[in-house]
């Protein structure tokens, strides 16, 4: 019985894996307690789930939709975008959360480094000494 419904069933669904998969999910569905759309006649959950999906009492659309509901583990949310166009048309970016420190105090000259000359650079008393030289 189960070789003809299956031959049935390639006719509603092209995929055999896709096949597989959705009438795996409506077997689930049986043994969970759902109702039956076709008599049992003694047959297995799998076996009522292909004859179902080949009479086309159930929706595979349906069956589908849930199947992809079951597998995923992230759910994407609809939420309309801010426009941050503004802000990211402008020369600043505070929007973003970036503070920007004074340049001009990190900075030091190649005279004050001391590498023009190759001199060493002059020890600042707040520096402590390196002790590996």
């Amino acid at each position: 019985m189960a070789r003809v419904t299956v031959e049935d069933c390639v006719l509603k669904v092209p995929n055999r894996f896709e096949l597989v998969l959705l009438a795996a999910r409506r077997a689930r569905t049986i043994a969970a307690g759902s109702m039956l759309t076709v008599d049992r006649d003694n047959d297995k959950n799998p076996v009522v789930a292909l004859r179902e999906i080949a009479e086309d009492t159930i929706s595979t659309g349906e069956l589908k939709d849930s199947l992809i509901g079951t597998l995923q583990r992230r759910v994407e949310v609809d939420e309309p975008e801010e426009d941050n166009m503004a802000a990211l048309m402008s020369s600043s970016s505070e929007w973003a959360g970036v503070v920007q420190e004074d340049a001009h105090e990190e900075t030091f000259s190649a005279e004050e480094v001391g590498a023009s000359d190759g001199t060493a650079a002059p020890k600042s008393d707040d520096m402590p000494e390196d002790p590996f030289a």
